[in-house]
């Protein structure tokens, strides 16, 4: 079936997410985006992604729990998982990476764990926004490990990604698919890097609003909306 996704949002737990992107108010955005499946990927953290998978249940939509993991390099890796378990020892595993720096409130705003009510149920001291000690050559066969895949962030843009931290992309980096921004044209991209001739890009809205979601418009083809059959898909690309 063609599934329309967008595998790249922020919920409130993120610091740059606003506290309108709660698991409800995401998922039926969704919804009215006419999305059939989403990825909840907030910075170095899984945390809202239990939440917003109940939510999701409830009002008919499929949830994947993902991450946005920032490498040691200072790179943005989507990180999708086949359910919430694999994906919560994930989280820990990044967690014990992460770099002890507390966040102010008042300066990156707040990083708010909510249940699947969108009641506020803790707060995030450590800012999620910093590097992990996890590099860009680990992150693939980390996922792997986790039952998960990981595939590149907004590589087109100039800041936080695979090519504006390292300038290329290696073949033992282990990624064959990566995610572009809604305008960016692959062909012309790969022109540019011919190592990226073959890839498979995706599209995501990266939203941190309500209003960004779906943004992107995009489709895939999947035997069934489960976060399972997202991650057999990319896997299957490897």
């Amino acid at each position: 079936m063609k599934a329309a996704y967008d595998f790249h949002m922020h919920s409130c737990l993120s610091p740059c997410g606003d506290e309108d992107m709660t698991p409800n108010n995401m998922v039926n955005m969704a919804l009215l985006c006419e999305l059939d499946i989403i990825a909840i990927t907030d910075h170095s953290s899984c945390g809202n992604c239990r939440a917003a998978m109940r939510a999701g249940e409830r009002a008919g939509l499929a949830v994947v729990p993902g991450m946005e993991l920032t490498t040691a390099e200072e790179a943005h890796i989507l990180c999708l998982f086949p359910g919430i378990d694999a994906a919560e020892e994930f989280d820990r595993y990044v967690y014990a990476r992460l770099m002890d720096v507390k966040n102010d409130p008042a300066i990156f705003g707040r990083q708010l764990y909510l249940n699947e009510n969108d009641e506020i149920v803790g707060e995030e001291p450590r800012l999620l926004t910093t590097a992990t000690e996890i590099g860009v050559y680990d992150v693939q066969q980390l996922c792997l490990s986790h039952g998960g895949v990981a595939i590149p962030a907004h590589l087109n843009k100039s800041s936080y990604s695979i090519l504006s931290s390292m300038g290329f992309v290696a073949p033992d980096m282990g990624f064959t698919t990566f995610e572009i921004t809604a305008t960016c044209r692959p062909e012309l991209l790969t022109r540019e890097h011919p190592e990226l001739a073959g890839a498979h890009f995706i599209k995501d809205s990266d939203a941190h609003f309500l209003g960004q979601i779906g943004t992107a418009q995009s489709t895939l083809e999947l035997p069934e909306l489960t976060a399972q059959a997202v991650v057999d898909h990319f896997r299957a690309l490897l």
